[in-house]
């Protein structure tokens, strides 16, 4: 049975806005120990998803959504509806990123969708569950996670069985505020993703297991307390090692280490020349390039422009980390609430 609180008046409207997320690398994709995957992600400003839900006569979707997105949006209404509630409402995304490229916006997408109608008309459900009656967070529970949280995240990846929920948080470090990370994409390209994403991972040689162990080593023993202690050396060191390391495997289905040679020439310029966690996000073809100062990502972001002078298509910024999650507002409450992932 569910749980109701008070709807809000038919001419309300609540926003949410979900951050972007860079997924950092997975531990142990062939399950040498009985669980897949298991990441390692990070919470970013900028980049993110803005969705309104309003109550209307019928469903109605708009903004700044691709034919694709409008059609994603349209099965998370027909959940939704199913099980919660038939009253119809208007979805608006006024912002939101370029979709398969890395940073995570079908996740961010679906869960902004889903928190804003259940908050709309007075229902209550966790992050936890909108994803999976939403079919997110599966095989990663970085952006799940993330949406609730955020800050530097690992997650121990399912125990069998893909649609058992999503991954539980092994660990969270707050990301210090005086890091900032270079983002670098390629707006020619988009990262692997639906049926061609699951051929390619099954068409993969299974993942030794020594390097599994060694993936766990770097994140236990450099990235998590280079971040605990605000220490970007060993941080940079082993994420770097890290992303080399799982892009050698994924290389064979996305043409090498990085989807792009574009990215790929402006960050091994910025970490020839400073101390920089350089790898690409998910699939790609957004890479990052993760340094210990303003004034580095400065250098950096001059670094990258250079190396990649003459390729229009190739798009760079600098972000800070986010620590905190979501927010959701309701235009009738006037203010801002962070959503709580206790």
């Amino acid at each position: 049975m569910q749980l109701h609180v008070r709807r809000l008046p038919s001419d309300a409207a609540v926003t949410v806005d979900a951050p972007a997320r860079l997924h950092l690398g997975f531990l142990d994709p062939n399950a040498s120990l009985g669980r897949a995957f298991g990441s390692v992600g990070l919470v970013i400003d900028g980049s993110g998803t803005r969705v309104e839900a309003r109550l209307a006569e019928r469903d109605t979707i708009g903004g700044v959504i691709t034919d694709a997105e409008r059609e994603r949006i349209a099965v998370c209404l027909a959940q939704l509806h199913a099980a919660y509630d038939p009253t119809p409402v208007a979805i608006e995304v006024t912002q939101t990123p370029r979709a398969h490229c890395g940073l995570g916006s079908g996740t961010q997408l679906s869960l902004a969708v889903g928190m804003s109608f259940v908050r709309l008309l007075g229902h209550v459900a966790t992050t936890a569950e909108l994803a999976g009656l939403l079919g997110r967070g599966a095989r990663s529970g970085i952006g799940v996670l993330g949406f609730d949280s955020g800050g530097l995240l690992v997650d121990g990846g399912p125990s069998g069985d893909l649609r058992q929920g999503v991954p539980p948080l092994l660990a969270r470090q707050p990301f210090p505020e005086n890091w900032r990370v270079l983002l670098v994409s390629d707006t020619a390209r988009e990262g692997l993703h639906g049926s061609q994403e699951r051929r390619s991972l099954a068409a993969l040689s299974p993942f030794p297991q020594r390097l599994a162990a060694h993936l766990c080593h770097l994140v236990l023993m450099k990235i998590l307390p280079g971040a605990a202690e605000r220490n970007i050396v060993p941080f940079a060191h082993g994420l770097t090692e890290m992303q080399q390391t799982i892009g050698e495997y994924f290389a064979p289905v996305q043409g090498g280490v990085f989807t792009s040679p574009g990215v790929e020439r402006a960050l091994r310029a910025v970490a020839a020349q400073r101390t920089a966690g350089i790898g690409q996000s998910s699939w790609g073809p957004t890479g990052f390039a993760i340094v210990g100062s303003a004034r580095d990502a400065e250098g950096a972001l001059a670094t990258a422009r250079e190396a990649t002078r003459g390729m229009p298509h190739i798009e760079c910024t600098v972000v800070s980390g986010r620590n905190r999650g979501a927010t959701v507002r309701s235009d009738e409450a006037r203010q801002h609430r962070c959503i709580d992932a206790a």
